[in-house]
């Protein structure tokens, strides 16, 4: 069994009259695909149905939703795109939150129920191509996943005091500088450890689409004119993120918006989606979600690390064996800007904080 939770939402009026939530999905679809039709086939229901829908919803705001033309399909206006916009970000922000607590859920329920499934505790910074394995795992090599979402360091750290078997954390391609060696060297030890090879990805900045504002470079980010928006300070992206300011002598300081944060790529591009900052850091799989044009500034290696002897489970072998796979691959070569890198091959410590 797994238990799955999902964020929802109530808009309700002094009258006490509230959307029915299909709305959002109904609104979500449309900006997707432009159509109506379309629109109506992914949530399930019939084209009357979703366009009663939307003139009812309509009414209540006393503004469109959607706009309807002939030959151009149907588009959101702008009311009908902060709801969507409200919506997304509500998703960005909760779902990790949600997800760890249903792996916590899960795990009492299935004791509960004496599952026998082999399982592996995964403790793992935020990404999009991590998301992708409890489902695949389980489907591949018939191992439990129990995923829960901390920053890198944090995770590392869990991994260390073997709260979890495996941990998820992420590595700068060529900038592993003596300072960050030695950070991560509190964790990862050359004969307790190793690392497992996963992914590349490419970091950089969210922008506006079309950059209204020209945004290019990290030399940008201290322009009065310009609103930015961070992850939190355990998470692989923020050390990242500083690392690059130290090697371009920028004093975060001088940043607006350097001290407010969001913990996932996602409410960080869907913050900037909203108009409520004008660039942040993070990976291109989340501009292309929320339609965010994206100036790429990095590459980085996101890895897998464990102790030696959990190697040795079969559960372990089972879950390399399914990293390895053809369907592992493909699914991550869907993701803008990842790019599997020798997934499931196992590297000493050493090696990967020579990368």
């Amino acid at each position: 069994m797994r238990i799955q939770i999902e964020p929802a939402w109530r808009f309700r009026n002094a009258e006490g009259r509230e959307i029915d939530p299909l709305l959002f999905r109904v609104l979500q679809a449309v900006q997707r695909s432009g159509k109506l039709t379309e629109a109506a086939r992914d949530v399930g229901f019939s084209y009357r149905h979703c366009w009663n829908l939307i003139r009812t919803w309509s009414a209540f705001f006393g503004t469109p939703l959607v706009e309807l033309s002939q030959g151009k399909g149907a588009e959101l206006t702008p009311l009908g795109e902060k709801l969507t916009w409200a919506a997304q970000r509500i998703q960005a922000r909760l779902t990790p939150q949600l997800e760890n607590l249903s792996v916590e859920i899960d795990r009492e329920i299935n004791a509960a129920l004496m599952d026998t499934h082999p399982v592996l505790r995964l403790h793992a910074s935020h990404g999009y191509a991590i998301a992708l394995l409890p489902e695949l795992i389980q489907r591949v090599a018939g191992v439990r996943l129990e995923l829960q979402y901390l920053g890198s360091i944090d995770a590392l750290a869990s991994m260390a005091r073997g709260n979890c078997d495996l941990c998820g954390f992420h590595l700068p391609s060529g900038r592993v500088t003596p300072e960050l060696a030695t950070r991560l060297g509190h964790y990862l030890k050359p004969r307790s450890h190793r690392v497992i090879r996963l992914v590349t990805r490419t970091q950089g900045l969210f922008v506006a689409a079309g950059n209204p504002l020209g945004i290019a470079s990290l030399q940008d980010l201290v322009r009065p004119d310009v609103r930015f928006i961070n992850r939190q300070a355990s998470s692989g992206t923020r050390v990242l993120l500083d690392l690059l300011l130290a090697e371009q002598q920028i004093d975060a300081e001088r940043i607006g918006g350097y001290e407010t944060v969001e913990f996932t790529h996602a409410a960080v591009a869907a913050h900037i989606a909203s108009g409520m900052a004008d660039t942040g850091f993070g990976v291109e799989a989340a501009a292309s979600q929320f339609k965010l044009d994206f100036v790429p500034l990095a590459q980085e290696h996101y890895l897998l690390a464990c102790r030696v002897e959990t190697l040795d489970l079969p559960s372990m072998q089972r879950m390399l064996e399914a990293l390895r796979s053809a369907e592992f691959s493909a699914a991550v070569a869907g993701l803008p800007g990842y790019a599997p890198n020798s997934p499931g091959e196992v590297a000493t410590v050493g090696d990967v904080l020579r990368n």
